[in-house]
């Protein structure tokens, strides 16, 4: 049983490693970013606190509003203020 929850959480550290250096190789080398024609790319992001980022989703050329990991919604099309 001890060595089925060590091998368990030996794998975990295992995958989370890999995905946490995968994600560093990704982003240093601009895997990451939005090609031209992209469907989806980030339009603006602000800090909100610590914790919670404001993000402006352009996708399809429509606007989405997320606050942290909830979506607000769709921003009205037409002319900014």
């Amino acid at each position: 049983m001890t060595g089925d929850l060590l091998q368990a959480a030996g794998a975990l550290l295992a995958g989370l490693g890999l995905a946490f250096l995968l994600g560093r190789l990704a982003r240093g080398s601009r895997l990451a970013g939005a090609a031209p024609g992209a469907r989806l790319s980030v339009a603006a992001a602000l800090a909100v606190d610590a914790r919670r980022r404001a993000l402006i989703l352009r996708v399809d050329g429509r606007e989405l509003l997320l606050v942290g990991d909830q979506v607000v919604g769709w921003l009205p099309e037409g002319p900014r203020p």
